[in-house]
């Protein structure tokens, strides 16, 4: 009777059995083990191919090392320029800055020095202007007193001049007083007689308002006082006289009768105005 042949392996039963028996193999039979070097040999690289490569590696990593770290010297030297020019800029505005924070402040000065300046110059022509009409005033006083006394210009004209002068310069306001003299007193018989009355803040001061003045007028002045005191009532405490011509003998007489005499109503002072 003859023995049936022995049933081949499968491709899954010999991988099986091989790696199963080769470790063995490889560590105890040195020829299977130089064989399987031999034909791993194309697919993995030996000690010294594999050092090679390692050192190439390390090289590469070198080169790369020291081109990154040229590139972050220069990006540090960028970035150390880049701050410099910063500074030197932020440096520069700062001076541009404080130089324009002196021309203003000169400037400033400039202006108010100007201003003030401006402001003495504005007094000055002021006062140059007040001074000015003070003696247009004067002037036409003058000429006024003069034409009055000489009748070419009416008396109450003149008085109404002053009267003007005295009520635009003066918070006062000058009335016309007149009344009859029924004993005389004046003028030796009954007549009317008038006096101007400067009143301010309720007080009354009475004044004798003329182109001239002579001790004559001053004494029929003094006499219309008496009239309106006995009139009235109340005494009269403030007797002034103003006219642009007064002469020595008047001058002197009304001094002595404490009359204050003045040439032009500008001459007053305000708190004489008030009794």
């Amino acid at each position: 009777m003859k023995k049936s042949a022995a049933k081949p392996l499968t491709k899954t039963e010999l991988k099986r059995i091989i790696f199963k028996e080769i470790p063995r193999f490889v560590k105890k039979d040195p020829e299977i083990r130089e064989f399987i070097l031999k034909i791993s040999a194309g697919r993995f690289a030996d000690r010294k191919e594999t050092e090679d490569r390692f050192e190439r590696l390390l090289e590469q990593l070198r080169i790369d090392r020291e081109k990154y770290e040229k590139r972050w010297q220069e990006n540090q030297r960028h970035l150390e320029r880049l701050e410099r020019e910063w500074a030197e800029r932020w440096e520069e505005n700062e001076r541009r800055w404080e130089e324009n924070q002196r021309r203003w402040e000169e400037n400033q000065r400039r202006w108010e020095e100007n201003e003030r300046r401006w402001e003495e110059n504005q007094k000055v022509i002021n006062s140059i202007l007040e001074e000015i009409k003070l003696l247009h005033r004067k002037y036409d006083t003058g000429i006024g007193a003069l034409g009055s006394r000489w009748g070419l210009r009416a008396e109450s004209s003149f008085r109404d001049a002053i009267k003007g002068i005295l009520e635009e310069d003066f918070p006062v306001k000058v009335e016309r007083y007149r009344t009859i003299d029924e004993e005389g007193l004046v003028f030796g018989r009954p007549d009317q007689i008038e006096l101007d009355l400067i009143i301010r803040n309720g007080y009354v001061t009475v004044a004798e308002i003329k182109s001239s003045i002579s001790k004559g007028d001053v004494i029929t002045y003094l006499r219309k006082i008496q009239v309106y005191e006995k009139k009235e009532g109340r005494p009269v405490r403030r007797k002034i006289i103003i006219s642009p011509m007064v002469d020595n003998a008047a001058l002197e007489f009304a001094k002595e009768s404490n009359i204050k005499v003045y040439g032009y109503p500008e001459e007053i002072e305000l708190s004489e105005l008030q009794s």
